[in-house]
């Protein structure tokens, strides 16, 4: 889960997630429909941008794609560290890519955008004066990012390499599941899910996003041109599902266990 912004994170945990889109308004229109937010103009580095607001909170962010770029449309999530130059070189010497950056994002911080050992995307995010999300755990905010690769060995060498997580196997004869830890917290997760991961979409981060009502929520998201890909479920954790939006970036919600 993350934590609150008024404190820089810890480094190595999941501070901020974006989005970045070939329609911008309407993508703005469907989330807002969704979960309430707001827009502010956010850094324009890299092109048309803007932050998603509930209240005083800042949550996530939306950019526009340039028009002759045709590249997937999903949920980044970034990683707090105290120094995204070392973090980036620290990413090639643990396996991983690095595809943009470091570089400022105006006066909010300082960016890279890499791939990780299996070759899914992150962000690293290093903050001045953008600290990342706030009001964790209200409905529309993202309470946790979960990393889908065909299995965790191999990949959570790579982030423990990376940042100084403890890995907390999820003990099941029939789940592969790591839980990354700092300070003795879990931060997020890798899901191996062996054989089911889809031939056209390999490893992947997953964002879940927290609301009020995960059935009413589905019914919002099919009226908003959205799609469901699994039905609303029980877990442990709460009730959730798997959706995407009209784009075609999926996400989770999930009505957590208090």
């Amino acid at each position: 889960m993350t934590e609150s912004a008024k404190t820089r994170h810890t480094p190595g945990t999941p501070c901020w997630v974006s989005l970045m889109v070939h329609g911008l308004a309407a993508t703005q229109e469907f989330y807002a429909a969704l979960f309430g937010w707001e827009f502010r103009p956010g850094p324009q580095h890299l092109g048309p941008y803007v932050r998603a607001v509930l209240g005083e909170h800042e949550v996530a962010g939306i950019g526009q794609l340039p028009a002759d770029r045709h590249l997937p449309v999903a949920w980044t999530p970034y990683l707090a560290t105290d120094d995204a130059d070392a973090t980036s070189e620290n990413i090639r010497y643990c396996g991983g890519t690095v595809g943009v950056g470091p570089l400022d994002a105006g006066d909010a911080g300082r960016l890279v955008i890499a791939c990780d050992s299996v070759g899914a995307v992150f962000g690293v995010w290093q903050a001045a004066e953008h600290l990342g999300t706030s009001g964790a755990g209200l409905p529309g905010t993202p309470v946790w990012n979960e990393l889908i690769t065909r299995e965790t060995a191999s990949v959570g060498k790579f982030y423990s390499c990376l940042f100084d997580y403890r890995e907390e196997p999820v003990v099941s004869a029939d789940f592969d599941y790591v839980t990354l830890q700092l300070d003795g917290r879990a931060v997020a997760g890798i899901h191996g899910v062996g054989d089911v991961m889809p031939r056209d979409h390999g490893p992947h981060w997953m964002t879940y996003f927290e609301v009020a009502d995960v059935d009413a929520a589905v019914v919002r998201i099919v009226e908003l041109g959205g799609h469901v890909l699994r039905a609303p479920r029980d877990s442990a954790h709460g009730r959730l599902a798997t959706v995407a939006d009209p784009e075609g970036a999926v996400f989770s919600i999930v009505h957590s266990v208090s």
